[in-house]
């Protein structure tokens, strides 16, 4: 991940990562790969799989949008969330409660709280999710908030389909949403 700005121990040899201010980003071992969970003072505001060709990109819009630097080190988040997480690929836990601190405008953060309606073992449309937000006209502009989110599986845009029930659009790669969806125990077509 070249030019983004990763502080380490090692490359802030003078300075104590304590008190500096940032955001702490750790990486994080799932049955599906490897991902890479960002927090802020106020929670998760990634997480996004290693992988991803828009990693590098949403790394620096949170920088950007933060005005902080990305520090690799311990949240309190992360400890909760890879518990949380551990359980969800368990079977053991269907509603996540580790605090989440997403960036975006507020029609994404709409769009992306009725994602978090949508039940553990269901799928929408993007058109009943449109329908949902109170704007049934949306259903592209819903899609692309969608793919905007940058915190996967605790904001399932996952358990979203197309309305003819095929797999759609997701950023971690079609056969991760069918894992998930199997995990979550939705038979998907593809």
């Amino acid at each position: 991940m070249e030019n983004v700005s990763i502080l380490t121990k090692e490359n802030l040899p003078f300075v104590p990562l304590r008190g500096i201010g940032g955001i702490l980003l750790k990486h994080i071992e799932t049955p599906i790969g490897t991902m890479v969970a960002c927090a802020t003072g106020k929670g998760i505001c990634m997480l996004e799989f290693s992988d991803s060709k828009v990693l590098e990109a949403e790394l620096k819009e949170i920088s950007k949008l933060e005005k902080a630097p990305i520090i690799q080190g311990e949240s309190p988040y992360f400890a909760l969330l890879e518990q949380e997480l551990s359980e969800y690929f368990a079977g053991k836990r269907q509603v996540f409660s580790v605090p989440l601190s997403p960036f975006g405008t507020d029609f994404q953060q709409r769009v992306w709280q009725v994602l978090r309606t949508i039940p553990y073992g269901q799928t929408w449309s993007y058109k009943q999710q449109a329908i949902a937000l109170g704007s049934p006209q949306s259903v592209r502009a819903v899609a692309n908030a969608n793919g905007q989110n940058h915190i996967s599986i605790l904001i399932p845009c996952h358990r979203v389909i197309g309305s003819n029930g095929t797999l759609t659009g997701y950023g971690g790669g079609l056969w991760r949403k069918k894992f998930l969806l199997e995990l979550e125990g939705v038979k998907s077509e593809e």
